[in-house]
């Protein structure tokens, strides 16, 4: 078989992961293993689980993880295993437990908390370490409104591989901290299934190049992405809303009011962070956007957006959707041009990549970051 010639790069352009990345079984593995599983993972939102007992199962790599409500009022994660003989607890995305989970198998009963409280004839059985026997606690973090997991015995720093993606963008943690992301309230949730690598979706996410092509609504708001630079391609900028343009809406009509502590220099911008791996925050004055993916496979991903507003907006029954359109439409462009892209992943005439121009140079810095997390030295 005729082996692809690597093309020639400049200045101006730098390579591309090869095709493998996007397609191979085992790197997908090695992704699940070394990112999934090994760092913080936003799982779900946590006003989703308003009442002691409700909880949501999620995909953390190849694990299934509950969250639950403990009667405490507190959050609490587990592996979604029964310590019997491993049947899985909960079957559903979702639902409410009670006041305790039940394997369905050989009813073993645990508290919210994750002890062992009954089983059928446990009480001849006095060795049996209740606490040694409950369910496998996963660590959890609430940031944002979220509940973020991390599977690893030991966690790396939130601060430094969360929160500082805000810093990191921003130049500012407090930046951030002004939209008041955990005091909103949920306006529509959007789940996308993507027939795409997860990282064709990052990648698309971190440049503007593609804008003009096939985002024409984002940039007649947002006329400098038409240039093809995008909001992440420096620290601290934020896109400008187009002259006429009153709200981040389909036809650039009014939104709503400017959230409380947002300040004047952050009126009338969009502002966007990738937060490794898997989570996109997209900040405008009156509401945010909020991605979480969720890999499933080399060429499946879900995706699941939220549209944060003020409290008041959600709960006088105000009319959201002009704003929502705007982001759905951008997301089914975006989502159709990964799928476009994916099969491409596995031609001979991707098997060394391709490239990045200038305006998309930082998406480099986002492969590098992934070689270096997986141990590859050599691409």
């Amino acid at each position: 078989m005729p082996t692809t010639p690597i093309p020639p790069t400049s200045a101006s352009l730098i390579a591309t992961l090869p095709g493998r990345y996007y397609t191979d079984a085992e790197v997908f593995r090695r992704e699940q293993e070394t990112l999934f599983e090994s760092m913080w993972f936003c799982a779900v939102r946590s006003a989703d689980l308003d009442r002691p007992g409700a909880f949501r199962t999620v995909r953390v790599g190849r694990e299934s993880v509950i969250v639950i409500r403990t009667r405490a009022g507190a959050l609490r994660a587990f592996l979604n295993v029964c310590r019997h003989r491993g049947a899985r607890l909960c079957l559903e995305e979702s639902g409410e437990a009670g006041r305790a989970l039940r394997c369905p198998y050989h009813a073993w009963t645990y508290d919210l908390d994750g002890t062992l409280i009954a089983a059928p004839n446990l009480i001849k059985m006095p060795d049996v370490d209740r606490l040694a026997y409950g369910l496998i606690k996963v660590s959890l973090r609430e940031w944002l409104g979220y509940a973020w997991v991390c599977l690893a015995d030991e966690p790396p720093s939130f601060e430094d591989t969360v929160t500082h993606a805000a810093v990191e963008r921003l130049g500012d943690a407090a930046a951030l901290e002004r939209y008041g992301t955990e005091r909103l309230a949920l306006g529509k949730r959007v789940t996308y299934d993507v027939r795409a690598n997860w990282k064709l979706i990052v990648e698309n996410f971190m440049e503007c190049y593609h804008c003009a092509t096939i985002h024409p609504e984002l940039t007649e708001v947002l006329p400098e992405f038409a240039q093809g630079y995008a909001a992440q391609y420096y620290v601290g900028h934020g896109a400008e809303f187009g002259a006429g343009i009153e709200g981040f809406t389909v036809d650039g009509g009014p939104g709503f009011a400017r959230l409380p502590e947002v300040g004047a220099d952050q009126d009338r911008r969009y502002y966007a962070i990738t937060i490794k791996p898997t989570v996109f925050v997209n900040l405008v004055p009156d509401h945010v956007i909020l991605h979480r993916m969720f890999p499933l496979a080399e060429d499946r991903t879900v995706v699941e957006c939220d549209w944060l507003y003020a409290p008041e907006v959600v709960a006088t029954g105000a009319d959201v959707s002009r704003s929502v359109e705007l982001f759905h439409r951008v997301n089914v462009q975006d989502f159709e041009a990964c799928e476009r892209t994916q099969p491409a992943m596995s031609s001979r005439a991707y098997r060394a990549g391709g490239v990045l121009v200038p305006n998309e140079h930082h998406i480099g810095v986002f492969h590098a970051w992934l070689l270096n997390r997986l141990g590859d030295a050599d691409a």
